[in-house]
């Protein structure tokens, strides 16, 4: 099975760079690693929880299109909120993405790495 490095490792507003592949490729699934709602920058974008979904699935789609995949490829997510209370809101953006078949999905609730993150998502998709 053939394994490729997709992107390159970010760097955050802080000027630390993550040691981490944005996504890899094995065989026909790309695996994309935990997106933020950051900008081109490595700065959040927006305080609040939809600010920084529609942030991070835009991050989650231009790293799958640079695999070859985009969203409805996507067959498992992983979702690490910082407050619960978020979950509805979050599930209503949610919803827009994945409208009719949406991936398999956990949820946690967790505090994030990054001060003023509300919301991080892993996704892996299919390439077949």
């Amino acid at each position: 099975m053939s394994i490729e490095v997709i992107g390159k490792s970010p760097t955050l507003a802080n000027g630390m760079t993550v040691p981490l592949s944005p996504a890899v490729r094995a065989g026909n699934l790309v695996f994309v690693s935990g997106q933020l709602g950051l900008d081109d920058n490595g700065a959040l974008v927006g305080a609040n929880i939809a600010a920084q979904t529609h942030q991070v699935m835009a991050r989650l789609r231009a790293v799958l299109q640079q695999a070859g995949a985009d969203l409805d490829r996507v067959v498992k997510a992983g979702v690490w909120l910082t407050d619960k209370a978020d979950f509805a809101a979050f599930n209503a953006i949610y919803r827009e993405y994945f409208p009719q078949h949406p991936p398999a999905r956990s949820t946690v609730v967790s505090e994030l790495l990054i001060p003023g993150a509300r919301i991080e998502i892993d996704v892996i998709a299919s390439l077949d």
